[in-house]
């Protein structure tokens, strides 16, 4: 089933089958992949992120958020030829028994229904190499078809509009389906990351490095990798090893340059006053990943994986981690405390589950976070709701400028919008007041932009792109009339 359409995601696939050493002579044996078809495996899967932006901003809740998610999934190798496997996985949204701390501060549960409803799928049948990599998908069109539908018949039978990006991921989804796996069971490609095809024979302690390329937007970035065996356990028939992984920094600093000025202007105000030095630092970029795997003795199969990647970037700096341990082997790996913390702070979102006539209603659907009332020190307006909750106000903003340009940086065109001082104000407070929830944009009563508000914007400056330029143009026409106006509000 392969074919041409399939050739960028092979070369990736073989960067990682070549990314395994050869491993010295002597020492021990590690089986190559053998797994038993027809059985099915089940996976305990823990995954977290923590985003750090205290370098920008130091207002607690918007400098730091963690959020993080707990699944039960499970695998069936269905066959086996010369050339590689046939793999079944079934997903679930629902949280596992046992999890550490309240059933709501697994955000990433929510969200992970929601794109499972929006896939149109709770299983994937895909292929693989003899390694496990994923290398095809079946039922590709049928999984477009059903997002294109629900795009055009959205929540509340409202299309999805243009700029929301959503038509933008199914694009990508059909130049290159496998990053459907990617969004549904990334657990595949961890898993296999431990396991080869043909035994290997590996010393402990001995380390061993590879280097490979790495594409980042069009830039080619050299990544080392090293793998060492660190131990044996003769009793439960198992080898633990570890793979750490380093990006070059001037390549993948080059790579990020673009994200980062898209970031720098965020906080044209604070980056005004950085030194020197402040702005080479955040200027540089970084990324690594850490792994321990456990491999089975007996079929050189991945039992249990560890992951931890860094990427620092612009001032900021994103961690995930990712826990998978097949169910019926016990576990050895130490766990990151925000795996298992009984007290978390999470983003305030509130994440509506998405309607669906073939899945029916758990108890995952009644979860969501209450948004948070404003505190004592913000200024933005508040006003009682039906269900006597509080909620922020919708905010009017007068426009003193609106432009259409070209940027430098992405060589995309956009709307440059310019408040007035007085309105500049309410926009700031407005921005401080819904970090980590999702807004509403509108200009004439018309919605153009649902941007989740990640950052507060200080400077009274809006940007909007995505968009036809010729669409621009009208909307900006319509912002130079006097007295016009924006509405912001938190999206219904």
């Amino acid at each position: 089933m392969t074919s041409l359409y399939w050739k960028s995601f092979a070369s990736a696939c073989l960067c990682v089958t070549l990314s395994h050493p050869a491993w010295s002579a002597g020492g021990i044996e590690i089986p190559g992949y053998a797994p038993a078809t027809g059985v099915e495996r089940s996976y305990r899967v823990l995954k977290a992120t923590e985003t750090d932006m205290s370098f920008w901003f130091d207002k607690p809740g918007a400098s730091a958020m963690t959020m993080r998610g707990a699944f039960r999934q499970r695998m069936t190798v269905l066959s086996r030829d010369e050339d590689g496997r046939r793999v079944r996985w079934s997903l679930s949204a629902d949280l596992p028994e046992g999890i550490a701390g309240l059933a709501d501060s697994y955000q990433m549960n929510l969200l992970y229904r929601n794109s499972l409803t929006a896939y149109g799928t709770a299983a994937l049948e895909l292929e693989t190499d003899l390694n496990g990599n994923p290398r095809d998908l079946s039922g590709v069109d049928q999984i477009v078809t059903h997002m294109r539908e629900m795009a055009a018949n959205g929540p509340g039978g409202v299309p999805a509009a243009g700029e929301s990006g959503v038509y933008d991921i199914i694009a990508k989804l059909e130049a290159n389906p496998l990053q459907i796996i990617a969004a549904l069971v990334p657990e595949a490609q961890l898993l296999a990351t431990g396991q080869s095809y043909q035994a290997e024979t590996m010393e402990i302690g001995q380390a061993s490095a590879t280097s490979r390329d790495e594409d980042y937007g069009g830039v080619s970035v050299p990544v080392t990798s090293t793998w060492t065996l660190e131990s044996t356990d003769a009793t439960a028939r198992t080898a633990t090893l570890s793979l750490s992984e380093e990006a070059d920094a001037a390549a993948f600093s080059q790579s990020q340059q673009p994200a980062i000025a898209n970031l720098i202007s965020g906080f044209a105000e604070r980056a005004k006053n950085l030194t020197a030095d402040q702005l080479a630092s955040v200027k540089r970029a970084s990324k690594s990943r850490s792994v321990e795997l456990v491999v089975s003795l007996n079929d050189g199969s991945t039992l249990e994986a560890s992951e931890i990647v860094t990427v620092g970037s612009g001032g900021t700096t994103l961690r995930t981690y990712t826990h998978i341990q097949r169910e019926d082997m016990p576990a050895s790996l130490p766990l990151p405390a925000v795996l298992t913390a009984k007290d978390l702070q999470t983003p305030d979102l509130h994440i509506e589950p998405l309607p669906s006539t073939t899945v029916g209603p758990g108890i995952l659907d009644q979860l969501s976070t209450p948004p948070a009332p404003p505190t004592a020190s913000q200024d933005t307006t508040v006003a009682a709701g039906n269900d006597g909750t509080k909620a922020i106000a919708p905010v009017a903003l007068e426009v003193k400028s609106a432009e259409v340009s070209l940027s430098p940086v992405s060589y995309d065109h956009g709307l440059n919008i310019v408040l007035i001082p007085e309105s500049a104000a309410k926009f700031r407070d407005f921005t401080q007041g819904v970090l980590g929830r999702q807004t509403q944009m509108l200009i004439n009563d018309k919605v153009v932009m649902e941007p989740w508000m990640r950052e507060p914007i200080m400077d009274g400056r809006i940007v909007l792109a995505g968009t036809d330029r010729k669409d621009l143009e009208t909307l900006a026409e319509q912002l130079r009339v006097p007295g016009a106006k924006i509405l912001v509000r938190l999206r219904p």
